[in-house]
């Protein structure tokens, strides 16, 4: 068997174990990426710059011999089961510690959940000051709690030392309403919002890598092993799959 059959074996084998994502139908559409329209390309525009510290979203070492990256929404329960009971373990293994593995977070807020654009750009100031861990955390486990109320800065208060969590709520403030989310590929992320902040851009820079893989449903994982980018994959996956394929990847 050679390497290509037994990776492609073992990526069917995690899918199988993928949990039904319950979030609405056009949250999880699995429509071909034919049959929807091409993103449009906005004339070409100055972004503004992010001026605080340096804005990290992933997990590890760049170096890594594997690439994980995970396109997911705030508000989408499948990729809270994802995060929770999977991505955390590998977070917090040596996979991630000893630079076997590197996690990237790319944001894909979709239009069928009302707060979930708001939620990524809370988490992309945070991690402006080095708290995308803690807001990404306290995002997911207290999702049904924001998610029916919008208070989102109630629990970003509770994530975060206050000296940054004043910082984060100045910046998010600064950009306004409405947030990006994804159209599918339909409108530029940024179409709708007259005056986008910095943090707008990083969102929608994102949601656009999102539309070439193409993402389909939330959440997507694309993963890159020593240069070779593997079949994407969507919906939760269980720590014991997900490092049983890591542990084939590594061995090859």
């Amino acid at each position: 068997m050679n390497r290509f059959h037994r990776l492609s074996i073992l990526a069917l084998a995690a899918c199988a174990f993928a949990l039904v994502a319950v979030s609405s139908a056009p949250a999880q559409s699995t429509a071909s990426a034919a049959t929807r329209p091409a993103a449009k390309k906005p004339v070409a525009a100055a972004k503004p710059v992010v001026t605080a510290g340096l804005l990290v979203k992933s997990y590890g070492s760049s170096s890594a011999p594997i690439k994980m990256e995970v396109f997911t929404d705030y508000q989408c329960p499948s990729c809270r089961n994802l995060f929770m009971g999977t991505l955390t373990q590998l977070i917090a293994s040596d996979y991630i510690t000893s630079g076997k593995v590197y996690l990237v977070h790319h944001d894909f807020p979709l239009q069928a959940h009302m707060y979930s654009g708001m939620a990524a750009l809370w988490a992309n100031a945070a991690a402006k000051f080095g708290e995308f861990p803690a807001a990404e955390e306290a995002l997911y486990s207290n999702q049904d709690a924001w998610g029916s109320t919008g208070d989102i800065a109630k629990y970003m208060s509770a994530a975060m030392p206050a000296a940054d969590f004043n910082k984060v709520q100045e910046i998010v403030k600064s950009c306004g309403t409405p947030a990006p989310q994804s159209t599918w590929g339909k409108t530029d992320p940024l179409a709708n919002i007259s005056h986008p902040c910095a943090l707008d851009h990083v969102i929608a820079d994102d949601i656009e890598l999102g539309y070439k893989i193409p993402v389909q449903a939330t959440p997507t994982y694309v993963i890159t092993s020593k240069g070779q980018r593997l079949p994407v994959g969507s919906g939760s996956v269980s720590w014991p799959i997900l490092k049983q394929f890591f542990d084939s990847l590594l061995s090859q």
